[in-house]
This record gives structure tokens, sequence and C-alpha cells, in this order.
């Protein structure tokens, strides 16, 4: 379906109808918006097709036991109505028919709070006063930001982790592809290849694949729903693919709140370690998720930047001249092509996000006298305002920020990115799509 849409805009393209050319990051994103509502629209045909059924079914089995029970114990229909709503309200405050453990107490407070800053919410408590629902206000405000800023320093550590033992794999793959230890400078040894003496620092910029790091992740991720599953179906009674669901749910931070886990009163005498493992593996489990969503995240942006690749070779091949404009930027020890250079040369795929000062890539330039354009002032704060975010970011992390006039800015713009995409995209290397 989308692929018809595609065909049809360059039709479109190909007829005359396009008549300007599209910034790439607006075009990623309307692509990325397209698929999305295409994505929700599919979710709701499947889930509608699937659970419609067994709704229609539950509701006509409820009417047949509620008439049923209104004859035969010859009660009015609307005051078992207000009974039953009575009852809702009191649901909502956290009684229920089943003898579970009391919701407000320390530990049952302490598994609320849990849930609210790790934005699980499962709905299963919440609060009841006016005060508590103010106080929840602050403090989620605060508790959610600093478990997000948790989850992006574990996302840092896990990356640095990952590519450190990627990058022995690698230098040990080489070793075994004719890489032998050589005596050079002072006396260090140095890998020596076919072509002569390769310096080992010359590894010092290697970054992991993040497809590598997708799968390191998705393995992880499988093995703590898997452990975390055997311990949900034999402590709560649940059946395994139920517990599996329960873990994604959780783990996603979705938190329907349908399956809830330790809410009994007593677990044969194990209660104390069954919560602690229970906590144990909700945090491992969440900031796994959290990285891997991270990582999933990028690859679903090269499939992005291949698309637009694909649409704008296609649109070039028609009349039509507009295009997807793409900011090319230089690249560290890399020099630009000159005027001369074919304008469609492939640069390298990198996962740094791109902040070139669009005015310089107009067909032309302003002449001396002539006032800045909106255009050409809007991107000159783009930067600036990219350099300023990088030089916070090393601030806060080395205490040490770049110079804004040092020539690794120059080159690299906004290279370090803010939040959980911005340690992505310093740990890790894009790979393309094309090499798939």
């Amino acid at each position: 379906m989308f692929l018809g849409v595609l065909s049809d805009t360059v039709m479109a393209c190909r007829n005359g109808c396009c008549c300007s050319a599209v910034n790439e990051d607006n075009a990623r994103f309307l692509m990325l918006a397209v698929l999305i509502v295409l994505y929700l629209l599919c979710g709701a045909a499947v889930f509608s097709a699937l659970e419609q059924p067994k709704e229609r079914q539950a509701k006509e089995r409820w009417v047949q036991r509620f008439e049923s029970f209104t004859h035969k114990h010859n009660l009015n229909r609307t005051d078992l109505e207000i009974f039953l709503r009575y009852y809702e309200e009191a649901n909502v405050a956290g009684i229920r028919v089943d003898r579970l453990r009391p919701r407000w107490d320390f530990t049952g407070a302490f598994y609320f709070v849990g849930t609210v800053v790790s934005t699980i919410g499962f709905g299963m408590t919440t609060p009841a006063t006016v005060s508590g629902k103010v106080f929840l206000i602050f403090y989620g405000l605060i508790g959610c930001a600093s478990t997000i800023l948790f989850f992006n320093l574990f996302l840092e550590r896990i990356i640095t982790v990952l590519a450190f033992v990627l990058k022995s794999c690698h230098e040990l793959q080489r070793r075994r592809q004719g890489v032998v230890p050589h005596i050079g400078h002072r006396g260090a040894p140095l890998p020596v290849t076919r072509d002569g003496p390769v310096d080992r620092d010359s590894l010092a910029g290697w970054k992991p694949s993040v497809y590598y790091v997708m799968l390191i992740l998705c393995v992880a991720a499988m093995v703590i729903s898997c452990c975390a599953s055997a311990m949900y179906s034999a402590m709560e009674g649940w059946g395994y693919l139920d517990s599996l669901y329960f873990c994604f749910v959780t783990f996603s931070t979705i938190g329907f709140g349908d399956m809830v886990s330790s809410q009994k009163v007593a677990y044969d005498g194990i209660q104390t370690a069954y919560r602690l493992g229970n906590f144990l593996f909700l945090l491992m489990g969440v900031c796994c998720i959290y990285s891997l969503f991270n990582v999933i995240s990028i690859v679903i942006k090269q499939t992005l930047n291949w698309l637009l690749r694909k649409l704008d070779v296609l649109c070039c091949r028609g009349c039509c001249p507009a295009r997807i404009t793409k900011k090319i930027r230089p690249r560290r020890n890399t020099v630009m092509p000159s005027s001369t250079a074919h304008p469609r040369a492939q640069r390298t795929v990198s996962i740094e996000t791109d902040a070139v000062n669009e005015s310089e890539t107009d067909g032309g330039r302003r002449m001396s006298g002539e006032m800045i354009s909106m255009r050409d002032f809007l991107a000159a704060n783009k930067v600036n305002l990219a350099q300023m975010q990088k030089q916070l970011s090393e601030a806060a992390v080395n205490g040490t920020p770049q110079p804004s006039g040092s020539n690794q800015n120059r080159q690299n713009g906004f290279s370090g990115g803010v939040g959980a995409l911005g340690i992505m995209k310093n740990r890790l290397a894009e790979t393309s799509v094309d090499s798939l």
C-alpha cells in the first residue's frame, strides 16, 4: 500500500505536479508520519478481527447471566445496576473480589511509585484523594525525568561495553585473517598485513554495526523475558505465554494492567525473595527493552533514508526538477569533493546528525549588499544552536567543552546529540540498508 503511495507520488512528479524541493529531514518526518498512520490502521484492523468476536461472546454471556441472576433472586434490574456501579467505584480505589494484599501500605505504595516513575502505569492502583492526585503530578514530573536520565546513562554504559567487546572480536578476527604481531616503534607490537604494518590506533575510531548491537540486545531481552516468565508462571499460576505477554507489556512500559505481578498476600514462604526477583527483572527488562527500542529506531531511520534515496532516483529519472535535498557535510579526515565532482557521489553513512548551514548549499550566493533572508537566518541559527548543544553536552559529561571554533566542530557540526539517540550515534556506526 505504501509503495503504491510512493508510485503515485513519483507519477505526479513526472507529470510536473512537484514544483519545489523537499528538505530531507522534512521528507523523513512526513514519510514516518505516513508509515505510523498506516501501521496504526493495519494494527487496528488486525486486533479488531481478532478480538471483536470474543468481545461479542462475552457481552452476550454477561447479558444472559445478568437476566438469570435478576430472575432467580427476584431483584430489580435498576437496583442491581446501581449496586454494580458502586462496586466499580470501589474497584478504582483498590477493592477487589479476590483477597489481595493492601494497596497503600508501604510495600504497596513503593510498588506503585515504581510503576509511576518507570512510566509503566498498570492502573491497578491509583490515587483516589485530591491531594494524592495533585502530589502525583509533581512527583511524577521529577521522577519520570530522573528515570529517563537513568535509562540514558544505562544505555551509554551498555553500549560502551558492547562496543568494547565487539571491537575486541573485530581485532581477533583481523589477526585470524593474517594480521601477525610485529615489533614496531619503541618495541611495541604492531599488526602486519599483506600491505605492510598497520598501527593499532587505526581502529581507534572503529564503531560496531548497529545491527550487531540490535541482535545482542534482542537476545538479552529474550533471555530476561524467558527467565522472568518461568518465575511468573511458577509463582503467579499464569500460563507461560501469558507470562511472556506480561513481560513485554511491562518491560516496554505499556502497562495495560490486566495482569499485575506480586499482588497476592503471601507466596508460600518465599514472598521476600519473589518480590526482590520481581523488582530486579522489571528493572533489567525495562532497561534492556529501552535500549533495544533506541537501536531499532536507528534502523527505522536508515530504512527511511533508503526509501528517500530510491524515491529521489525515481524522481530524477522523470522530467520534474523537484528533488529531495540531502544535506552534505564534510567528514572527519576527508576532503570535500570539488565543484566538478559528481553531485550524487556516495558519501560515508554515519550515525551523526547532519548540521550544515543550508545557505551554503543554495544554488547562488547572496550579493554583498543584499539583506539576509529569513531562510538563511534560520539556517545559521540552526548551526549555532547545534554547536551550543554540543558544547553543553560535552561540558556536562566531561567538564571540558570543545571550543566553538575548533576544527572538529567545523567538520562535525552537532555530532554529540542529546538523549538516547545522541548516545547511540556516538557509540555505533550506522550501517547502510543497501549492504543487507
